[in-house]
Parts: structure tokens; sequence; C-alpha cells
């Protein structure tokens, strides 16, 4: 058994951490400003943004930019990052069976859980507008959101439980077919047939709750007149949704659309606790975790991280450049 003072010894060293490291950052940011003061009025102002946000952008390039060219660098060398291999690593990439199921799924992945998350949370979020008790559906549909993935998936490993026929079972979908419907439990995890698509449910059972939200919201914001003008035109519902309701809030589907884009790309939490990439269910990310840390081949994983970059990148640009067009037109 730990000792007491043991626990205490760590939480008092726990406090003492974010007092000097909140205490530090607010310190030298004072400093700063005071040495700021002592300038030139002129200077200051063009001085005193890029101290202020100088420790974040240091920050974040030795956290984010500078590892990123690491690793594009690793990708040109071999499994012991010694020996320059060219594009090797990029051409197995594109060769090997293993990584052509982990490009198929992954397309896949982007495809449907894009398609069912935002298009759910769209749905959800006009219908629940509608509704008596519209907190409530919205928790109990947002609710999702607040387990981590890991646990999410813990929780669908139950409901995808499979046993033989002879045997109870325990999962509550093949309890269902069994017990009600009369039909033979299905291995939803190890049928080649089933398997990705049960693991994609569970994205969009998380997923579909942030949508709802964010949508939600945009719908809110738009102005109760032209909903009303809408309705004395003689437009239904249906053309009110369709021509009113989405093209208004165009920009934030695709906002939500491309956030969930790119959880799909990087899709590996559900999947690494469901099937491990077995059974034909391999996505990328998965298969750059088992690159490195099984396989040892820090050339071929670092390929595979790259190419992960590169899909998510024409994704962000194309929704920086909308929010610039949008801010123009403002």
């Amino acid at each position: 058994m730990v000792p007491l003072s043991t626990y205490i010894g760590q939480i008092l060293t726990m406090l003492l951490a974010i007092l000097v490291g909140v205490g530090g950052i607010v310190a030298l940011y004072v400093v700063m400003d005071l040495l700021i003061r002592l300038l030139p009025d002129k200077a200051q102002q063009r001085i005193r943004p890029w101290v202020y946000l100088g420790p974040l952008l240091f920050i974040l390039t030795f956290y984010l930019v500078y590892p990123t060219l690491n690793t594009v660098y690793l990708s040109f060398l071999d499994k012991h990052s010694e020996r320059f291999v060219g594009l090797d690593n990029y051409i197995f990439t594109v060769t090997n069976p293993a990584m052509r199921v982990a490009f198929r799924n992954n397309l896949l992945w982007l495809v449907l859980l894009t398609t069912f998350s935002v298009g759910l949370g769209l749905i959800i979020a006009v219908l629940a507008n509608r509704v008596r008790y519209e907190t409530v559906a919205k928790s109990i549909i947002f609710l999702p959101l607040a387990i981590s993935f890991v646990g999410a998936s813990v929780i669908w490993r139950f409901v995808y439980a499979f046993k033989p026929a002879e045997v109870p079972q325990i999962g509550l979908l093949n309890a269902t077919l069994v017990s009600l419907l009369g039909a033979e439990p299905v291995g939803w995890l190890v049928n080649k047939a089933t398997n990705n698509f049960a693991l994609i449910a569970v994205g969009v059972w998380l997923q579909t709750g942030f949508c709802m939200v964010v949508l939600s919201a945009a719908i809110k914001s738009i102005p109760t007149e032209i909903i009303e003008a809408a309705r004395v035109d003689g437009a239904n519902g249906w053309q009110i949704f369709w021509r009113v309701i989405v093209p208004m809030i165009s920009s934030t589907i695709a906002v939500v659309a491309t956030t969930v884009i790119i959880n799909a790309l990087k899709a590996f939490d559900i999947v690494f606790v469901l099937t491990n990439g077995n059974r034909g269910t391999e996505v990328l990310a998965n298969r750059m975790y088992k690159e490195m840390f099984h396989f040892r081949d820090f050339g071929r994983a670092s390929a595979i991280a790259v190419i992960l970059l590169l899909a998510i990148i024409p994704v962000m640009a194309a929704n920086i450049r909308r929010f610039q067009e949008q801010e123009a037109i403002r």
C-alpha cells in the first residue's frame, strides 16, 4: 500500500508545478510589457504584438513545426534512420497489400463518417428545434462526445459481442437478433462484410452530437423574418430547409464537414481497440503505429505520417480560403 505521505508529496509537487508554470508565464509577460513601455510609442505599437505572440510561436515551432520537418526527413531514411533510401518508403506505401487495404478503409471512413455524421447532425438540429424538450434531447445526443474514443470503443465492444448460436448472447445487438427476431448471431467485428461499417458506426455515434450542436447554433442564428417571408411566399417545410436553411448555413456545414474529414483521416482509437486492424479493418494511422512500435521501422512510419499530413493540408487550405472569402464579403 502506498503511504499517504507519497500522495501528499505528489499533490504538492503538482500544485507547485502549476504555480511556477502559470506564475512564470504571467511574470514573463509583465516584465516584457514593462520593457516595451520604455520604447517610443510608435515602436511599442510595432513590437508589442510580436512580443506577446513570441512565446506561443516558439512553442508551436518547437512542438509542431520541428517535429513535422524531422518526420519528413526520417521518411527518406531506412528503418533505423541511418541510411538514405530515397523514395523506397513511399513506394512501400503504395505497393504493400496491407497499405492498399488501409487506403481503401480510410476512403470508406472519409465518405461514410462525414456523410452520416454531418447529415444526421443537420437533420437532428432541425428537428430538435421543434420539440418541446429540446435541451434534454440535444443533451442526450451530445452525451457520447463527452466519452473518450477509447471508452466508447470499449462500450461498443460489448454491444458487438458475439458468441456461437448455441451459447447465450451477451452483446446487445446479437441478443436482440436472437431473442426478438429469432435470427442467427452475427460476428460484427470478425465478419469482413460488416466489421468496417461497425467501426464507422461508432465514429458516427461519437461525432453526430458535435455536428448537431454546431449546426443547431447556426440554424438559430438565421433571422426569423427570412423564414416567415419564405412561408408567406408559399414555401413548405421541405423547400425552406433546402432553399433557405441549408444555403444560409453552408459555411458552417463546410467547417463541420472539415472537422469530421480530419477525424476520419486520422481514425485510430476505435480501430485499435475493437479490431487492431485485423480482418481487413486496417487504417493508415493504425498501420503507422504498427510500423513504428511493432516492426520498429521508423522510415515507413514516418512516410505514412507524411501522407496523412499531405491528405489533410488540402482540406485545411480549402477551409481557410472559404473563411477568407467570407471575411472579404463582410
